[in-house]
């Protein structure tokens, strides 16, 4: 392992909780995960030089600290019919932030959500079919309790779309 990469490792370590002690092997079973979530205990097992009990043992204390939070699949949203995908920055009014990000963390469009810094308080990227259903969210947004102003960004193309940390 690079200095680097130790010295990242090191840093998740010490922000996790006593509990969550993490260790190398914990960082390349992510890693392995990361790539292809659908491999059987035996595989990872194999992979990794040791038994399929372990593996299980090393992924099931992973799920239970809360590192490993779920697995899924990747879908592509174009062949889908997704093809528009927005960048919406919100306003709030006054103490309303906690119960506004919880109203749009519930909106099916809505694939992630960020408190901010700046002239905003949170970003929503946003999923959509067509301008016609960004129409429709922008719509419900402004009638939304507490929400002082919108600022939207449509993507031209997407570059890169990928959730998988480096470890």
């Amino acid at each position: 392992m690079s200095n680097r990469a130790h010295h990242e490792a090191t840093i998740l370590r010490k922000k996790l909780n006593n509990k969550s002690e993490i260790d190398k092997v914990d960082l390349q079973i992510l890693n392995i995960l990361q790539e292809d979530c659908t491999l059987s205990f035996r595989k990872l097992a194999d992979k990794m030089g040791f038994s399929s009990i372990v593996a299980a043992s090393k992924i099931k204390n992973l799920e239970d600290n809360g590192i490993l939070k779920g697995y899924t699949a990747i879908l592509d949203p174009i062949k889908l019919g997704y093809d528009l995908t927005a960048v919406v920055f919100i306003q709030t009014e006054g103490g309303f932030l906690k119960d506004l990000e919880n109203e749009l963390s519930q909106m099916t469009n809505v694939i992630a959500l960020y408190e901010i810094t700046g002239d905003f308080d949170v970003v929503a990227i946003v999923k959509l079919k067509d301008r016609d259903g960004l129409n429709s969210l922008l719509k419900n947004l402004l009638v939304t309790p507490h929400i002082k102003k919108t600022m939207t960004d449509i993507t031209l193309n997407v570059v890169k779309e990928d959730f998988k940390i480096k470890l």
